[in-house]
């Protein structure tokens, strides 16, 4: 199958330039000769990116197909522009052996249009207590998380980094200390007081975020962590950044763009964990990703059914999804209001995200993997949850207006996406 693209603006090695790009048997191509070609694509006006990388996606199944599916979550994944996603490891059962992560890559085969690299939990059904067979599961998986909930102490997390360094493996953190939380379930600051609900404090993160950092510079184990959402936290990962700490870090898009105060009402899809912090905290997230500190931006994915996001900000479930709007979202509020530049957006979603977790993908090279993703950065469209592919339709973006639409996602040299004109 060859496939040409031509008038485009190609973002390769660091700039935009004006050439055609031929995919051949799934990889890509740059000759200027002329060509025979099974399809063609008419770039004109388009600009041609490396395929997205997501390191942090819920794909709910196995155990939780209700909520979403491998192939809706995939399918909302080639929507968004995305070619490759990382599965987090809470599900039913939980991926802590090598009999569940075979069931579930068996199933990532059957059913995922794009790649999804699984992780494997850090301890034993993610109860905190004991250790997975890391030795075991790291000829599956390179990854390891128990997202959704912090290793409560530093001695297990301290054997689970000394062993994950011994096997090449990487920690990926949720860092939540449950001691702090003290039944909140939005953001400990004014608003939460000012209308009447619990907070969860800065301090249920980052101490979590300091006690793993150094953990990480006394094991040498690689160290990313989940979902930065505190000030306090930016400042810390900054500082061990330069204490030479082999360590990483994502932000979402709605912490990127959302606070405390955006919340206008006791709405369920308002809710994720982290909470939205504080406008200060928000100012920090962005600086951070400004300035290196955060490499690479992460949707947290967390589809949960209509019922379970619609019981208010104290009984709905944690969790929004943003699959298939995170490109747009943030081209429109960060790119086109001078926040970051274009190629920095490319880089936090793709180029970066290859180079930290060593994969496939994120660069547009003569004979790399033709994974592409070709954007309208003005086309606007108008963000509506009844119309995702994804089984999660609960957005705080709702009715929001954006540009940069995804047109066409190609994975392995295979259109997996074409937006209907």
């Amino acid at each position: 199958m060859r496939i040409l693209i031509k008038n485009g603006s190609v973002y390769r090695k660091g700039i935009f330039e004006k050439i055609d790009c031929l995919i051949v048997d799934g990889y890509l191509s740059f000759s200027s000769e002329n060509v025979e070609a099974d399809a063609v694509i008419d770039a004109t006006n388009l600009h041609i990116l490396p395929g997205l990388i997501d390191p942090h996606v819920h794909l709910r199944e196995p155990g939780f197909s209700y909520k979403e599916t491998i192939k809706t979550g995939t399918l909302a994944a080639a929507k968004g522009g995305y070619t490759t996603i990382f599965a987090m490891p809470n599900l039913q059962p939980p991926i802590d052996c090598v009999e569940n992560i075979l069931k579930e890559k068996e199933m990532i085969n059957n059913d995922a249009c794009i790649k999804v690299i699984p992780y494997a939990c850090i301890t034993k059904s993610q109860i905190g207590n004991e250790l997975v067979d890391f030795d075991a599961l790291s000829e599956h998986t390179f990854l390891f998380s128990d997202d959704g909930k912090g290793v409560q102490t530093g001695e297990l997390m301290y054997e689970a980094m000394r062993k994950v360094k011994e096997v090449n493996g990487m920690i990926v953190a949720h860092c939540e200390d449950e001691s702090e939380l003290h039944g909140g379930y939005v953001h400990e600051g004014e608003w939460a007081k000012e209308n009447g609900h619990l907070g969860i404090n800065s301090a249920s993160e980052y101490k979590q975020v300091i006690r793993d950092l150094q953990l990480s510079l006394d094991t040498g184990c690689q160290y990313h962590v989940c979902h930065v959402s505190t000030k306090e936290s930016v400042e810390a990962i900054r500082k061990y950044k330069a204490m030479g700490a082999h360590v990483t870090a994502e932000v979402t898009p709605h912490h990127l763009l959302l606070c405390d105060e955006d919340i206008k009402s006791d709405d369920g899809r308002y809710k994720m964990n982290p909470p939205l912090r504080s406008k200060e905290d928000q100012k920090a997230l962005l600086i951070g990703l400004q300035d290196g500190t955060i490499d690479v931006i992460a949707t947290d994915h967390a589809p949960h059914s209509d019922e379970e996001k619609s019981k208010g900000l104290r009984g709905s479930a944690m969790g929004v999804v943003g699959l298939e709007t995170s490109f747009p979202l943030l081209y429109t509020h960060l790119v086109k209001k001078n926040k970051i530049s274009l190629n920095k957006l490319v880089e936090c979603m793709s180029s970066k995200c290859a180079d930290i977790f060593g994969i496939d993908g994120g660069y547009l090279d003569e004979n790399e993997i033709a994974n592409v993703t070709i954007i309208d950065l003005n086309k606007k469209e108008r963000i509506q949850g009844v119309d995702f592919i994804s089984m999660g339709k609960s957005t705080p973006f709702n009715d929001w207006y954006v540009n940069g639409v995804v047109m066409y996602t190609i994975y392995n040299g295979k259109i997996v996406y074409r937006k209907d004109k």
